[in-house]
């Protein structure tokens, strides 16, 4: 089987694919099992996003914004015999035969459905950030027909919500324009602290503002959020943090005496920053 690159998708790909060929050996001789598509109709049917879509839903949308043909639906069966059903799917369809990832669903004893793989992890949020999602890995992969008017899009950013309203609606009126790279992930991350995981959603933007304010926010300024389950988003920049205390267009209007520290901390991180992809903006 040739090997492909593939970004930031390839590992999961490789890891699930292995347990499918695996699992396929196991069935081929037996037949398929009777419940298999009972259990790939239940997650097809019962699994919701955050808004309340169901993956049908979601996958006919993003097919239309992103290069996300999706082929066909299976079950597979983990070392520890969970369940997991899974979705095929490509980029292109001339090139279906090589060109293929997966996301799947970890069905758990006791009912509960949860998608396993973690690229694919923003979908549960809804269509908008997982179509980001790909299409960031698009542009990773260097795919030149990506859809970047999508990803530049200020509306496509209100999932990320605010005290003072949805991002995308915030940057809009604060005359922001979306650079690149745009990240929407979804990250690991070990807590030590058994009741609260540490994985997390993040959204991280380069922008440039019509607006009065240092030139390293205004120019390349760095927005990131980040989210954990059940709770609500949490800006992280510094720049993120001035968006969510103050109306738009007003974000540097004042700087208190205790936020110096952290204002030249922020300044120099973007002097050290992804500011030289770029060229023609200066500082």
């Amino acid at each position: 089987m040739k090997r492909k690159t593939v970004g930031r998708h390839v590992l999961w790909f490789w890891l699930i694919r292995s347990l499918i060929c695996h699992a396929e050996l196991a069935t081929t001789s037996n037949s398929v099992r009777a419940n298999d598509n009972a259990l790939v109709e239940r997650v097809r049917s019962t699994w919701r996003a955050q808004d309340g879509e169901t993956i049908e839903q979601i996958t006919s949308k993003v097919s239309k914004v992103a290069q996300f043909v999706t082929q066909t639906w299976g079950v597979a069966e983990g070392v520890d015999r969970t369940e997991y059903v899974y979705l095929s799917w490509t980029r292109h369809h001339e090139r279906a035969s090589d060109e293929v990832y997966v996301i799947t669903w970890k069905v758990a004893s006791d009912g509960g459905i949860e998608v396993a793989s973690t690229y694919a992890k923003p979908i549960e949020l809804g269509w908008r950030a997982f179509a980001l999602s790909l299409i960031a890995g698009e542009i990773a992969d260097g795919e030149r027909t990506a859809n970047l008017h999508f990803l530049h899009d200020p509306a496509n950013f209100n999932f990320v919500t605010t005290a003072q309203g949805k991002l995308g609606n915030l940057l809009r009126r604060g005359r922001c324009s979306i650079m690149e790279p745009v990240v929407v992930d979804y990250v690991p991350k070990p807590n030590e602290n058994a009741t609260d995981k540490g994985d997390m959603w993040r959204v991280l933007l380069l922008v440039n503002c019509n607006i009065p304010g240092p030139r390293y926010f205004t120019r390349n300024g760095v927005i990131t959020f980040e989210k954990r389950a059940r709770r609500d988003w949490e800006p992280q920049s510094f720049f993120a943090k001035r968006i969510a205390a103050f109306p738009p267009g007003s974000w540097f209007d004042r700087i208190e005496p205790d936020e110096h520290d952290a204002l030249e901390k922020a300044r120099k991180a973007s002097a050290n920053g992804p500011t030289d992809h770029d060229p023609s903006i200066t500082p």
